[in-house]
C-alpha cells in the first residue's frame, strides 16, 4: 500500500510538471486586452448606431429665402446632407413654416403647398440621399437603405383656414404634425408669443374640432408655441398623446411662456407625450434670453449712432459681428441640463430632440452649432451616466412611441 501511495504521488508530481493539473487550472490565462473592461461607446458611435429623429428643422423656409443645394455642403444654414451624415441625423422633421402675415393676407394654404412641393422635390432630385417618410416604419426602412428620411410637420395651423377637410388634405400630402399656432393668435389657438391678445382664452371652439380631427386622421398635435390655457384645452380634448416638437423647460427661463412649465410637462407625461428640447440659447438659459434682448437693443442704437441705413449691407454686417461678440451663448451642457430636468421630473420616456436648427438664427449654443453636433450632446449624456438604451429613447424611441400610438388611436376612431 505504501508503495502504491508513493507511485501515485510520483504520477501527480509528473502531471504538475507537465502542466496537466485539474480542469480549473487548464483555463488559459487572460490576455491584457481580455482582462480590461469593455470600452464604453462614444457619442459619435451611438449617433451612428441609433436612429436620430429631430422634431423640428426649418430648412424649407430657409431655402425659400435663400436657395442652396443641401445635398452638398452649403455656405450657410445649420443643415446639409454631409453635416447630417456626420452627426448621425436620420430623420429631420422638415418644418412647413407659415408666417403669421398669411393669417391676415390669405394664401397660407398655397405657401404650405409650395414648401411641401420643395421638400418632395429635394427627395426626388436626390433619391440616393433623401426620401420622404410618413411613418416610423418608413423612416426605419430608409435608414436601412442609407438614406436620410424627410418627414414633414406644419408650423402654424393657419393653412387649415376654417375647413376641417384641410387636415385630411395635408395628411395626404405627408404632414404628420401641426403646431396649432405660431407667434400670433389664429383661428385655432392662442399663441404664447402674442402678449397683446388672448383671443380665445385657450383653444377656440374650432380649435377643439381641429384637435379631434387630427386624432381621427392620425396627425400628431404639436403643443409648442401655444399658451398654457390652450395646452390644457388640448389635454381635455385629445384622445392621443401629443408632442411639443421644439420646446424647452421653463424652469431655466422663468417667465418665458414659450417653454413648458413643470405642471405642463407633468400633464404631458400623463398623456404619454414627449417634449423635444429646443437647442436655441434663449430657450436654454435665462442669461442668454436676457442677453438677446439687451444686445438687439444696443445694435439698433449703434446703427443709428453710426448713421447706417437699417437693412443695408453695412448695417447687417455690423449687426452680425456685434451680436457674435456680445451675445451670451448657452452650451451643450445646458441642453443636457434640460434633458436631466425632464427625466428627473417625469422619466426618460418623455424627452426627445427638437433642435429648431435653421429656425433660431445665430443663437445656437457652443457645442451644438449645426446638425453635425448631436454626438457632443450624446457624449455629455454618457458622461452623466445615461445608458445606451436611454440615449436611444431620447434619439428616436420616445417620438416613435408617440407617433405609433397616434396611429393606433386614429385606426380605432376610424373603425368606430
Amino acid at each position: 500500500m505504501k508503495l502504491f501511495k508513493k507511485l501515485a504521488l510520483f504520477v501527480i508530481a509528473i502531471a504538475i510538471s507537465l502542466g496537466c493539473t485539474s480542469p480549473d487550472s487548464q483555463k488559459q490565462p487572460q490576455t491584457e486586452s481580455q482582462a480590461k473592461e469593455p470600452t464604453p461607446p462614444s457619442g459619435k458611435e451611438l449617433a451612428q448606431k441609433y436612429i436620430i429623429v429631430d422634431g423640428h428643422i426649418d430648412v424649407p423656409y430657409r431655402l425659400r429665402n435663400n436657395w442652396e443645394d443641401i445635398s452638398d455642403s452649403t455656405q450657410s444654414g445649420d443643415f446639409d446632407y454631409p453635416r447630417a451624415k456626420e452627426g448621425g441625423l436620420d430623420a429631420p422633421f422638415m418644418s412647413i413654416y407659415i408666417p403669421v402675415r398669411y393669417q391676415e393676407t390669405g394664401g397660407a394654404k398655397a405657401v404650405a403647398d409650395s414648401l411641401i412641393n420643395m421638400v418632395q422635390g429635394i427627395a426626388n432630385d436626390h433619391p440616393k440621399k433623401f426620401a420622404i417618410a410618413t411613418s416610423p416604419e418608413e423612416i426605419r426602412q430608409h435608414v436601412d437603405e442609407g438614406l436620410i428620411a424627410l418627414p414633414t410637420g406644419m408650423e402654424n395651423g393657419a393653412p387649415i383656414g376654417t375647413d376641417l377637410s384641410n387636415i385630411r388634405y395635408f395628411y395626404d400630402r405627408g404632414i404628420r404634425y401641426i403646431t396649432l399656432a405660431h407667434s400670433r393668435d389664429n383661428k385655432i389657438s392662442d399663441s404664447s408669443y402674442d402678449t397683446t391678445e388672448d383671443t380665445h382664452n385657450g383653444l377656440s371652439d374650432f380649435g377643439r374640432e381641429v384637435v379631434q380631427e387630427m386624432n381621427r386622421v392620425g396627425m400628431m398635435v404639436d403643443v409648442s408655441h401655444i399658451t398654457d390655457e390652450a395646452f390644457f384645452d388640448v389635454m381635455e380634448v385629445t384622445q392621443a398623446p401629443v408632442v411639443a416638437t421644439h420646446s424647452s423647460v421653463r424652469h431655466f427661463t422663468p417667465g418665458f411662456e414659450r417653454n413648458m412649465s413643470d405642471t405642463l410637462i407633468t400633464r404631458l407625461a400623463e398623456n404619454n407625450g414627449v417634449i423635444m428640447i429646443n437647442f436655441g440659447s434663449t430657450f436654454l438659459d435665462s442669461t442668454s434670453n436676457k442677453s438677446s434682448t439687451r444686445v438687439r437693443t444696443e445694435i439698433e442704437e449703434k446703427i443709428e449712432e453710426r448713421g447706417l441705413e437699417p437693412g443695408s449691407k453695412e448695417a447687417q454686417e455690423f449687426s452680425e459681428t456685434y451680436f457674435e461678440e456680445n451675445f451670451q451663448y448657452s452650451t451643450v451642457e445646458k441642453a443636457a441640463d434640460h434633458i436631466d430636468y425632464v427625466v428627473e421630473l417625469v422619466g426618460i420616456e418623455h424627452v426627445g430632440l427638437g433642435s429648431d436648427y435653421d429656425g433660431v438664427g445665430n443663437t445656437l449654443p457652443t457645442g451644438l452649432k449645426d446638425v453635425s453636433s448631436y454626438p457632443n450632446l450624446f457624449d455629455e449624456l454618457l458622461d452623466r451616466g445615461y445608458s445606451e438604451e436611454d440615449v436611444q429613447k431620447i434619439a428616436s424611441g420616445n417620438i416613435f412611441r408617440v407617433w405609433e400610438q397616434v396611429n393606433k388611436v386614429a385606426e380605432g376612431m376610424q373603425n368606430q
